[in-house]
């Protein structure tokens, strides 16, 4: 099985240069990837007016750089992403990216931070099986989940998110573009497009051959546009970034939908995928330092309400034994006790 790459360098900056797979819906054998490789990289570069490109050249899968995945069950594996914020030594790659290979076809689980980690997952994909990419399933909108989609759009995966997920990505892909360069470095993001979804599903059966896949859009929670996936045959849950492990949760929609989300019975469900850290967990005990952390943040916030405090004095409060197991606490809490506050306060 080969592979187009396509040298590309940023238009304003020659010298930030880097290979771009340009991925096939079905598998190329190397005379196959060679033919018409110039019109397929040409075509490509008119969809990125800010790159150009510096030649091709056809590469065999076990050649290109692959994420490492871990079986969970048989058919259902997991890339771990570092439980750190996002910064130019993980270049972004924090979130945990799961993929179902069934009989007939392969569906993926959020698409990683850049164009270039999709195209790891891809390759490790590949490595494994060449039946066709049927769906990538975004969690949410978050760019360390979203920002890979564009490269499975093009393997020709269909790429579903909750309904209100399109909004949520077309509303901040602008001020992502302007903020996200400088935390995790230029270079890590070339040729990296923040899409929305093809379509929004409230709820959806995906049958891919002896694995069935459960799509449910959730009330808001972590965001207005959480989606979670549960695999029937083992009973495991991808729950996004409802459930964090080891990185602060950070509250981007509703506190208290949130916190009745992690409530709810789930008896089918035997384990779940967090959207960060060590995967898999024990549900529910494995959502447990998610809710703990939550709940302390809801019972302080109530309190400095009542106690008039401004938004401004509560969210200096902080707890030791928090930022001692939390990666990221210090940057993230303050934000998510000024969104608790604001929510809040209306109670």
């Amino acid at each position: 099985m080969y592979h187009l790459l396509l040298t590309a360098c940023l238009a304003a900056e020659p010298a930030t240069c880097a290979e771009r797979l340009l991925p096939a819906p079905s598998p190329l054998t190397r005379e196959e990837c060679e033919t018409g490789a110039e019109a397929r990289a040409a075509s490509w570069l008119a969809t990125h007016p800010d790159l150009a490109g510096r030649g091709t050249r056809c590469a065999a899968t076990d050649s290109l750089p692959a994420l490492t995945l871990s079986e969970v069950v048989p058919g259902v594996l997991v890339h771990e992403g570092t439980p750190a914020m996002p910064d130019r030594t993980n270049r972004g790659a924090i979130a945990n990216l799961g993929v179902v290979i069934g009989q007939d076809a392969i569906a993926v689980i959020d698409a990683g931070a850049s164009r270039a980690e999709a195209e790891a997952l891809f390759a490790a994909i590949r490595l494994r099986s060449p039946l066709p990419i049927r769906a990538l399933i975004l969690t949410h909108m978050h760019p360390d989940h979203s920002f890979g989609a564009d490269l499975f759009r093009e393997a020709g995966a269909e790429v579903l998110g909750a309904p209100k997920l399109a909004a949520g990505i077309e509303s901040r892909a602008a001020a992502w573009l302007q903020s996200y360069p400088p935390q995790v470095g230029t270079e890590a993001l070339l040729g990296t497009r923040p899409v929305p979804p093809d379509r929004g599903v409230a709820g959806e059966r995906i049958d891919l051959g002896d694995a069935t896949l459960h799509l449910r859009a959730e009330a808001t929670a972590h965001t207005d546009n959480d989606l979670t996936v549960f695999h029937a045959e083992s009973g495991t849950l991808f729950t996004g970034d409802l459930v964090f492990n080891g990185l602060l949760p950070t509250l981007d929609g509703s506190l208290t939908g949130w916190l009745g989300w992690l409530d709810e019975s789930r008896p089918e469900v035997r384990r779940i995928v967090a959207g960060h850290g060590p995967a898999p967990l024990p549900w529910p005990s494995g959502a447990a330092a998610t809710r703990g952390y939550l709940d302390r943040l809801r019972t302080d916030i109530r309190a400095a309400i009542a106690a008039g405090q401004p938004m401004s004095e509560a969210i200096r409060q902080s707890h030791p034994q928090d930022a001692a197991r939390w990666q990221g606490y210090y940057v993230s809490h303050p934000r998510n006790a000024s969104a608790a506050y604001a929510e809040l306060e209306w109670e």
